[in-house]
């Protein structure tokens, strides 16, 4: 895992010292080592910061092939190269380093963009093509690794992260539009950014430019199979042993590394069973590291610890305190370039640091496996409210409320609170209202209120879930595919890229030069589970049948039998008189909230008076609004970031 910058100049040369500049802001993403090259009229730049994992010592960027017709820049790692690099050395090809990112080059020189198709893994790339004056970009299949790019002046601009953009003279300035997105989404739409002018590659698809012309192309997607078109079901039997040994390839893949490879454990079924599999291919132990909360309804260390004895893993527990999380949280919003609308991404910052000064660069995660196979609490709301089986009323009030006091971390966010309105806008479009839209929804009401005159007036009567749909496929990607399905599909284009691969993932690992990698998200592993029939993800109240079962023999009784609770920390509501709700208070009390072009002070001010009094389901879907705008003062400071311009 590294970090790159790239820059496409129309007709001034491009500076030296700026790109050295831009790349170095990205220093700790590539601690290692730092090149650029530049093109000898200088319109063109590449530079790349490296965190050095596979061929520690001869697998500095940019790369280029035998005849330097191609250079590129790379941020990942690439699964299962060695056979690619054989297939291709047997075609002729000769490599220069024992890097996987280098079969990209060759790849390319095969089949051009489509080399895609043959690339496994997380990643985000940009190549310079000297024949064709063509720059090419691309971004991983689910988004793992960040790509944003901008044009300004003459130039066209890729990196990693959006403050080497800046930092490249791309203007820093808030784009209205996504912020009020943000409020209704809890993430930017998939292509855009809090920033006016930068952008993202969304996940899936790669960029094409000259420097006369730009274009975005998609190359892959989930496509999952309409209802009338499913395969014959099977015997469970069946769905389970194809899955663990996708699985178990997966995990295989991952653990090759060129130092050593820890793993991020919960008290969930993912990491446990990450863990529980990666260890029956592991000689030694691997070292599991945990974080632990000071309050025990959000508190999984005890779990998590059961199950590396189990494993015969080593466990270091990581403790984080309300305190902890008010002293780090400006540091992670730096980092993650966005709204926090949890303390879980200050935790995450603070677990990839331990896991840093423990002497890792590589850790395993679980992440990805709720969003291929419907784990979280607001999927199985939508399988009782939308599946066709036409339960009985009471039957199905008695399974809500099962779930809803299962689910009581979740109530207010995740998972709709029992008087959450529905929405008409989302309900014409889908036929339904997925459960996390209709929470997102009513935290929405929340926010809207408190909205600058101003701001508000020039919003008015704008949908935001109109224009998240409308930029969506839905006659080809959502029409006939299961409820469930669907809601898979649609968080995946907002709440997996832009919250649990960004703020959750890469943002926070990178931060301290940590490489997470996501088996649950090997794409061979994902196409196989999309064609599975939803009661293979979902039966009865149980989440995730066919993972819990294919991983059973290396989980503890307590994982086995436990459903998801999504991580979370707790609230910065929760605990009055905290470091953490001072924070809160005195920040949105003082000046530098009142600098933001969003808000109404006034009223912030009357919510905050009123929290105290308010219970818990309200707080909680209160909390992303205040750690958003907390977020917001934060990044308002830390990037100087300016009004929008019209």
């Amino acid at each position: 895992m590294c970090g790159f910058v790239a820059l496409l100049s129309k007709e001034a040369p491009i500076s030296p010292d700026v790109l050295a500049g831009a790349t170095r802001v990205l220093h700790h993403r590539g601690p290692d080592a730092q090149r650029h090259w530049l093109r000898g009229d200088g319109r063109v730049g590449l530079g790349h910061a490296r965190l050095s994992i596979i061929d520690l010592h001869t697998g500095d960027q940019p790369l280029t092939n035998e005849d330097e017709s191609l250079r590129v820049v790379v941020n990942g790692e690439f699964y299962d190269f060695q056979r690619i690099r054989r297939e291709l050395e047997e075609r002729g090809h000769r490599f220069h380093t024992r890097s996987d990112s280098e079969i990209v080059l060759h790849l390319y020189e095969e089949y051009g963009p489509q080399c895609l198709h043959h690339l496994r893994g997380e990643f985000a790339l940009v190549l310079w093509d000297e024949r064709n004056r063509l720059l090419f970009a691309a971004r991983d299949r689910f988004g793992i690794k960040p790509l944003f790019y901008a044009r300004h002046g003459d130039t066209l601009y890729f990196a990693s992260e959006a403050k080497a953009l800046f930092a490249a003279g791309v203007p820093a300035r808030w784009d209205h539009e996504s912020v009020f997105q943000f409020h209704h989404l809890l993430n930017p739409l998939q292509d855009r950014t809090l920033f006016q002018g930068v952008y993202q590659v969304p996940p899936g698809h790669y960029a094409l430019a000259t420097q006369g012309q730009f274009q975005l192309l998609k190359y892959w997607d989930f496509d999952y199979p309409s209802e009338e078109g499913r395969e014959t079901p099977q015997e469970s039997e069946s769905y389970v042993e194809r899955f663990r040994t996708a699985l178990d390839e997966a995990i295989r893949l991952r653990l090759h590394a060129d130092v050593p490879v820890g793993l991020y454990l919960s008290g969930g079924l993912d990491s446990c069973a990450v863990l529980g599999l990666a260890q029956r291919q592991c000689s030694r132990p691997l070292h599991a590291f945990t974080l632990g909360f000071d309050r025990p309804e959000y508190d999984e260390s005890a779990l998590a610890e059961e199950m590396a004895r189990k494993a015969g893993a080593s466990f270091t527990p990581i403790p984080v305190r309300q305190e902890d999380l008010a002293d780090h949280f400006a540091d992670a919003v730096w980092h993650g370039e966005s709204f926090l609308i949890n303390a879980n991404s200050v935790a995450k910052f603070m677990l990839s640091r331990a896991v840093r000064k423990a002497g890792y660069k590589v850790v395993l995660t679980g992440e990805g496996s709720d969003e291929v196979l419907a784990g979280y609490p607001h999927f199985r709301r939508d399988m009782l409210l939308h599946d066709k089986r036409g339960q009985p009323p009471a039957a199905l009030e008695r399974a809500l409320e099962e779930l809803r006091a299962a689910n009581r971390v979740s109530r207010g966010t995740l998972l709709p609170d029992a008087n959450t309105p529905e929405n008409a806008s989302i309900s014409r479009v889908l036929g339904f209202v997925p459960s996390f839209l209709a929470s997102f929804s009513h935290i929405a009401t929340h926010g809207r209120g408190l909205f600058a005159p101003e701001f508000a007036a020039h919003f008015a009567g704008r949908d935001a879930y109109r224009l998240f749909l409308g930029g969506l496929d839905v006659r080809g990607q959502l029409t006939g595919r299961a409820p469930v399905n669907q809601s898979l599909y649609l968080w995946s284009k907002c709440g997996l890229p832009n919250y649990v691969l960004s703020l959750l993932g890469d943002r926070m690992e990178m931060a301290h030069s940590i490489e997470g990698r996501l088996p649950f998200l090997d794409h061979p592993l994902v196409e196989l589970a999309r064609t599975f029939p939803v009661s293979q993800k979902i039966r009865g109240m149980t989440e995730k049948y066919v993972l819990r079962e294919a991983a059973r023999p290396v989980l503890t009784e307590a994982v086995y039998r436990r459903q998801k609770h999504p991580f979370m920390a707790p609230p910065s509501t929760l605990s009055q008189g905290s470091r953490f709700y001072e924070l809160v208070q005195d920040t949105l009390r003082g000046p530098a909230f009142r600098a933001l072009p969003f808000y109404e002070p006034q009223k912030f001010l009357a919510l905050l008076d009123q929290l105290p009094g308010m219970d818990l389901p309200t707080r909680n879907a209160l909390d992303p609004i205040l750690l958003s705008a907390l977020s917001a003062c934060v990044l308002q400071q830390r990037f100087g970031l300016q009004p929008q311009t019209t």
